[in-house]
């Protein structure tokens, strides 16, 4: 589902522009503080209604607006399509799918799922285990958008749950009356393992693949290492009842998914504890090529994906072969650069590039070898 327009009005450092993206590659380019990230994110915020950098929607509607709005076209074999998401403070986000309003643009089928590669996001790597989750949960849910609530109801069972443990600790509600919420959190729980299972199984082979293109030597690995040794309904429940004493000491649930790793190695030691900021990055950028090129095989279409200062940091070869991989995998893809002779001289004479400069976006223009 490539994009073809992203309009902002009010958002970060833009008033009001709008820029028309190629369908392969399109090179964003411009001074540090240009405005050349804010571009990116706000599409990201068009294609899921929320940012990549900030939780708090006020950081982005420009300095002395009332609001903000992001409106991204995109095309898709049923037609063309508009996602449009207004953020006024105070209020309630509004989002709409060809006019029709959404409370959630993540459960929609219809909309083009995005990557991003961010400087600060080399946390999903070297940060703690819960960034890891969350990402692979976003993953289950672009693979099998069907199972977009297996977190959910898990969270929410496990929440009622840990309530019911305080109250049972204050002598407010009986022990046995733990069985009725074991029993909705054991088959949460298995479903949800299974759907992180599942991800990262399809996801590990082409990690290493793309490692390997890339230059990460040390025979990279991606496995999911689940808190639970549990196969079925029964030894999960009795997972629970062997530790439950010390849940009732604690105030909360101790085992379970919310435990859960996703562990990125080479040469069987932690990237997080043990690689360099260079293996780190790499490691982080064959993950996200790694699935992107799985949700392509499974749901037919790539996420479009966005790379934000990804060459400064990385030498000749390896530029050259994450652009040939951009170049060779299908769907489209936006990078930012300051210069563009950090990109190989063999694709510049056939990218798509739009200059920006102070907020504003220049036309798209081919550069001519």
């Amino acid at each position: 589902m490539p994009v073809t327009t992203v309009s902002l009005r009010n958002f970060r450092s833009y008033e009001v522009a709008t820029a028309h993206l190629d369908e392969d590659l399109t090179v964003l380019t411009g001074p540090n503080g240009a405005g050349k990230t804010n571009l990116l994110e706000g599409l990201y915020y068009g294609c899921t209604g929320r940012s990549c950098r900030t939780t708090n929607d006020r950081e982005v509607v420009k300095f002395g607006a009332s609001a903000t709005r992001v409106v991204v076209s995109f095309d898709s074999d049923s037609g063309s399509h508009e996602i449009a998401v207004g953020f006024v403070p105070g209020e309630a986000k509004r989002m709409t799918l060809d006019g029709a309003n959404i409370e959630r643009l993540v459960d929609s089928s219809v909309r083009p799922l995005v990557s991003v590669f961010l400087p600060d996001r080399l946390g999903l790597i070297k940060g703690a285990p819960a960034l890891r989750r969350s990402h692979l949960d976003q993953l289950v849910m672009a693979l099998w958008p069907a199972r977009s609530g297996t977190r959910r109801a898990y969270s929410e069972t496990l929440a009622q749950r840990n309530a019911l443990l305080l109250r049972v600790r204050a002598g407010h509600a009986r022990r046995s009356s733990l069985s009725a919420w074991d029993a909705q959190l054991a088959e949460h729980a298995l479903a949800l393992m299974d759907a992180r299972r599942g991800a990262v199984e399809r996801t590990a082979r082409e990690f290493s693949r793309m490692c390997g293109l890339l230059g990460l030597d040390g025979d990279p690995a991606l496995v999911y290492r689940p808190r639970s040794r549990a196969a079925d309904h029964s030894s999960y429940l009795l997972e629970l009842q062997q530790r439950v004493d010390g849940d009732l000491e604690r105030g909360f649930t101790g085992h379970g998914p919310h435990r859960d790793e996703m562990s990125i190695t080479c040469l069987g030691r932690e990237l997080r504890t043990y690689g360099s900021q260079g293996q780190q990055r790499l490691a982080l950028l064959a993950l996200l090529m790694a699935e992107r090129e799985v949700i392509a095989a499974l749901r037919g279409t790539p996420p479009v994906l966005l790379l934000d200062d990804v060459m400064s940091e990385l030498d000749g070869s390896r530029r050259a072969a994450l652009v040939g991989l951009l170049r060779d995998q299908p769907g489209q893809a936006l990078i930012t650069t300051t210069d563009l002779d950090q990109l190989p001289g063999s694709v510049r004479s056939s990218i798509s590039r739009l200059g920006v400069a102070g907020g504003g976006l220049l036309q798209a223009v081919s550069e001519a070898a």
